[in-house]
């Protein structure tokens, strides 16, 4: 289980004005501002739960994720993840993670990856048998059979992406942090690896924390939404919840036949031509199930189809929402 009360870190970082004499003053002295990278974060996941990790750049999840790796210490607060404190028994923990970095590798750059692989294995001490079984898995479900012969430099964005989960993974981690797995990759990519992530986390129970701004990985894998921004913690639900929260509106495809449809109370006919009509619902005063009664009682429905916003279009709102 991760567990994250209050979680606070500040980070001083140096500054100056531009120009010579700037530069020139700041060699002797030098000035600082303080910049909250995290400010009250609280939050608890449970074994075996896939949750989204999400808000702009510069929010603070990627300072969260290396919080709770170890990498950092925090001002204050407490995490405790499995029973330990990351940063206080960084050796035993680091055995019970993985962690993929979109924009960093953990592959050595000119050998084959499967010499990268065979040396992480020396630095975590799997047993032998442990990790041919692993090892075989990884690279049937994840169709490594002639990438892991070679060198990395040689791989594709997919292809090395692909390779980094497998090492992620070949100490068998109980959770597995992933920061941006799927960016920059393709059509095709994307799809593997959101399956794979679907299937160790159905077979292994593998807790997942993904931090993203693909919403369509967020869809595929996650129920549960963490939004950040600005170091505080905004917003803790279910996808649908999201939804909801972030749109205030849903749109009506009608088919019908009859005259011409009439106005509706809360609800705007943005189309009506020759039977097919577009109607906006306002959702804070009609559900969906109404509108579609409402309509079904005035008029002989054909067809009708449900549109929601995107997801994307929804965290935009709830940045706007919380000015982030």
């Amino acid at each position: 289980m991760i567990e994250l009360k209050h979680i606070n870190k500040t980070f001083k970082v140096a500054k100056r004005n531009a120009g010579f004499s700037e530069a020139v003053k700041a060699l002797f002295k030098k000035e600082y501002t303080c910049i909250n990278a995290l400010q009250d974060v609280s939050f608890t996941i449970e074994d075996g739960e896939m949750v989204g990790y999400i808000g702009p750049n510069g929010a603070g999840k990627s300072s969260t994720i290396k919080i709770m790796s170890g990498i950092l210490t925090p001002d204050s607060g407490e995490c405790v993840i499995n029973g330990r404190v990351p940063w206080k028994e960084r050796t035993a923990h680091v055995q019970e993670i993985g962690v993929v970095f979109g924009q960093r590798s953990q592959l050595w750059w000119d050998v084959p990856v499967i010499d990268s692989f065979e040396l992480i294995r020396d630095i975590y001490k799997v047993e032998a048998t442990s990790y041919k079984k692993t090892l075989s898995q990884l690279i049937e479900l994840l169709h490594l059979s002639e990438l892991v012969k070679m060198p990395a430099r040689q791989l594709s964005l997919g292809q090395r992406m692909r390779c980094e989960i497998a090492a992620s993974l070949l100490h068998s981690p109980k959770i597995l942090f992933l920061d941006e797995p799927t960016i920059g990759l393709d059509a095709v990519s994307k799809l593997a690896v959101r399956e794979f992530i679907k299937t160790i986390n159905r077979e292994n129970k593998t807790t997942v924390l993904l931090t993203t701004h693909d919403m369509q990985d967020i869809e595929a894998l996650t129920e549960r939404i963490l939004l950040i921004g600005r170091g505080r913690l905004l917003l803790d639900g279910s996808l649908s919840e999201l939804k909801t929260r972030g749109s205030a509106h849903r749109t009506l495809t009608v088919d019908y036949s009859g005259e011409r449809l009439p106005a509706f109370a809360h609800m705007t006919v943005s189309r009506d031509l020759d039977g097919h009509a577009e109607i906006i619902i306002d959702t804070a005063f009609l559900t969906v199930s109404q509108a579609i009664s409402y309509i079904s009682s005035v008029v002989e429905v054909k067809d009708i189809s449900v549109k929601s916003e995107a997801v994307d279009e929804i965290v935009v709102s709830l940045y706007k929402e919380f000015e982030i």
